[in-house]
């Protein structure tokens, strides 16, 4: 794959805190801001991914009912 080996990356704590810092750095960078607009590409992508999961469906008419809730008589 890429990246580096799992068995060089925790083959101390210090590399293994640098490689979830890099992550984690990586992560900021790549998500927009609250309103900001994504990159074309990027958002075209997006709905790609939603429209195979399913997002991009209506949700069902459905009213929550808690079951435990007590009717009234």
């Amino acid at each position: 794959m890429f990246g580096p080996r799992i068995t060089t990356v925790f083959r101390s704590k210090w590399r293994a805190l640098w490689f979830a810092a890099s992550v984690l750095v990586g992560v900021w960078f790549s998500v927009p801001k609250e309103g900001e607009k994504a990159d074309p590409a990027q958002q075209q992508a997006v709905e790609a991914v939603a429209g195979l999961v399913g997002q991009n469906q209506p949700a069902p008419e459905h009213k929550h009912v808690n079951p435990w809730a007590k009717t009234p008589q």
